[in-house]
Formats: structure tokens, C-alpha cells, sequence
């Protein structure tokens, strides 16, 4: 077992693989994706070919079996240098799809599914949110109706604001298989490749961040899956997403740590440069206190945080506690972000500046992965019981 201070020591190294790849690979192309709206396919075989997917999943699936906080430390440079469409979508891939898999799949469903994705080869999306049916997952309409005969089920219904939307090649749909009883005790989870006859990709949706981050529409019209394709027990596929979910709420923690101090870090780099009233902006009472608040208070968050990531790996976080991580850091970051535009002055309210962009993709945050009201429910409950 290693010590914390050689594992400390080996994120350190990890993570400047990770600036490396982004200079390669990213710095000069990222802005022009934002607008085209899209990023390219291939940069999902390239991180795998650099090692940036699944670390955290077994070898012999494919995976480094890193610990989980290599894994949350990929989530977390990429937030922090400012490329949140590209972590958002990364983790969903590494640390919510090939989770689920792992944890709930066939040993022939992890086999197949795993080193492909580890490799980039495949990319997963997972289907959950629906027109209707958003942080309340019991509202879910889409059905998976078996065939008595066949034993096969036929999917029907849609989805909506699926991350990776548009270049996965399968995703991990929710589905009442049910109807008779509440969603909690009759819906199901299901593997569908993205080729399957009736599947739909809709158009890619607009967003006022992450614009180059895929996010689309699915609709599912009578898609044959076999029994095969179910991923894990029948009728208990929201127990499954309710096991699931403090792993994404941390991960989303994470990315909101790293996208703050990335915040803070151009903001004092800005603040040094800029000059008013005959010396640096640095130099004046009101922006230092600013500074010397949100820097607190992204401290504080990065320790709690880092608190719960390590309640994660020993198989010990509540479901609570991932949400106390979720909704204090989530609404840190909004904090922060409009705190460090604002020391911009104008520039930071135009888009050649990538504070702008911080402060548009840092919205989100507090509404995917459960929203703040979510998460004060979730809270209050535990403290003070239903």
C-alpha cells in the first residue's frame, strides 16, 4: 500500500501528462470547437491512446486500475485549464458509464464494452433525463416492453439533454419495464448500441455553455434489445442509479474545484497586469479582499471535496455527503465565476477572454447531476428525517 505522500507525488507527475496532452492536442483548437459547436470524434481515441480514459477500471478490462483519485484528477485539470466541455463529457464516459458497467454488468457485458472504452474506440453516453422527468427520475415515461414470446423487449419513448449525444456509440438507457408499479420498483436498465434499428439521434441542443460539449435529444421508437442487453437486475434499475449517483455528485464536486482555481488563477494573473489609477489592479484594498474570499472559499470546498473522494474509494460516502460536496461546490464555482468576471470589467464580458467562458459553463452545474434544490432535499432528510 502506498503512502498518501507517493501517491500525492504521482498525481503530480499524472497531471502534467495531462497539460502535456492538452498543449498537444487541444490549447490551439478549443476555442475554434467552441464555435463550431462540436469537438472531434478522433480526440476520444486519442486520450484513450494517451491513457486518459477508465483509469480507474480494472486491467484486465482494459483500464490502468489506478486509484479512483487519478481518475477524478483527469476531470479535474481539464476543468481547471478551462476545457469543461471536454471534462464533462469525459465524465460521464470514465466515471459514470464504465461504472455502471462494472459494477452492474455481466462479465461478458464488462468484457465486450470496457477495453473499448478504455481505449476510446467506444464512447458511452447514459440516457436517464427525459422531456418530463429531470431530477425527478420516478416521472420517467420511456417503456421496455417484453415480448412473451421472444423474451426480447421493445423500447419506446425519448430522451433528452444526453451528454455525448452525438458521438456515442452506446448508452445506457433508463426504462420503466413495469408500468404497473412506481418507477422505483419497475424500471430497468439497458444496454442500446447506437446502431439499433428505431433509435434516433436528434439535432445537437444550444447551449448557453459548454458549446462544444454534444448534448442531444434521443427518441426511441420500438428498439428491439434482447435480455442480453439488460444491465443488471430486472425492475431494480433504480436502485442501481440510486447507488450510483454519489460517485457522479463528487465527480461533478471535482470538476467544480478544478473550474474555480482555474478561475482564480487567471484572474490574479489579469489583476497583476491591469493597471488603474496609476498602479496595478492587484495593488487596490477592495480587490484583494475579493480575492482573498473566493480563494477561501475555493480552499474550503477543495477540502471537503477531497474529504468525500476518499469516502468514495473506500466504499463509505453517503449519499448526503455527496450531495453536501455537489451543492456547496457547484454554487462556489457560480459564486466565483461571476466574482472573478467582474474584476475583468468589461473584458471579462467578451468571449476572446476565458473568464467569460468559465462563467457560462459553471451554470450548469448546479442543475445537471441533480439540481441545488435536489441536494437540499436530499440534505435535509438525512438531518432531519422525512
Amino acid at each position: 500500500m502506498k503512502n498518501s505522500i507517493a501517491i500525492e507525488e504521482e498525481i503530480t507527475l499524472f497531471k502534467k501528462t495531462i497539460q502535456a496532452f492538452a498543449k498537444k492536442e487541444i490549447v490551439d483548437h478549443y476555442s475554434k470547437w467552441e464555435e463550431d459547436g462540436i469537438i472531434p470524434k478522433e480526440l476520444w481515441r486519442k486520450l484513450g491512446d494517451e491513457g486518459l480514459l477508465c483509469v480507474d477500471i480494472p486491467e484486465q478490462y482494459g483500464g490502468l486500475g489506478a486509484p479512483l483519485q487519478f481518475s477524478a484528477s483527469i476531470i479535474d485539470e481539464f476543468s481547471r485549464l478551462g476545457f469543461n466541455s471536454i471534462s464533462g463529457n469525459l465524465a460521464v464516459h470514465s466515471n459514470i458509464v464504465a461504472h455502471y458497467i462494472l459494477n452492474s454488468g455481466t462479465e461478458e457485458q464488462k468484457a465486450y464494452y470496457l477495453p473499448k472504452m478504455a481505449s476510446g474506440e467506444l464512447v458511452g453516453a447514459i440516457a436517464m433525463t427525459e422531456p418530463s422527468a429531470g431530477s425527478d427520475l420516478q416521472g420517467i415515461k420511456t417503456t421496455a416492453i417484453k415480448n412473451a414470446e421472444t423474451g426480447d423487449y421493445l423500447i419506446n419513448g425519448s430522451k433528452t439533454f444526453i451528454s455525448n449525444g452525438q458521438h456515442f456509440d452506446f448508452a445506457i438507457v433508463v426504462a420503466k419495464t413495469n408500468p404497473t408499479v412506481p418507477a422505483s420498483k419497475g424500471t430497468t436498465l439497458f444496454i442500446v448500441d447506437a446502431t439499433s434499428k428505431g433509435l434516433t439521434k436528434g439535432k445537437k441542443l444550444k447551449k448557453i455553455g459548454l458549446h462544444s460539449a454534444d448534448t442531444s435529444e434521443l427518441f426511441f421508437e420500438d428498439v428491439l434489445v434482447s435480455t442480453g442487453q439488460v444491465l443488471g437486475e430486472l425492475d431494480r434499475g433504480f436502485i442501481t442509479l440510486m447507488h450510483e449517483l454519489p460517485r457522479e455528485r463528487t465527480i461533478l464536486a471535482v470538476g467544480a474545484c478544478g473550474a474555480m482555481e482555474g478561475a482564480l488563477e487567471i484572474t490574479v494573473k489579469y489583476l497583476h497586469e491591469r493597471e488603474a489609477f496609476g498602479a496595478p489592479l492587484s495593488k487596490l484594498q477592495t480587490i484583494r479582499h475579493k480575492i482573498a474570499e473566493m480563494t477561501t472559499e475555493a480552499k474550503i470546498n477543495r477540502a471537503y471535496v477531497n474529504q468525500c473522494l476518499a469516502l468514495l474509494e473506500n466504499n463509505q460516502l453517503s449519499t448526503a455527503d455527496a450531495s453536501i460536496a455537489k451543492l456547496s461546490a457547484t454554487e462556489a464555482q457560480g459564486r466565483i465565476a461571476d466574482g472573478c468576471l467582474q474584476l475583468f470589467g468589461g473584458y471579462g464580458y467578451m468571449e476572446e477572454y476565458p473568464i467569460s467562458r468559465a462563467f457560462t459553463d459553471a451554470r450548469i452545474q448546479r442543475i445537471y447531476g441533480g439540481t441545488s434544490e435536489i441536494m437540499k432535499e436530499i440534505i435535509s432528510k438525512d438531518v432531519l428525517g422525512k
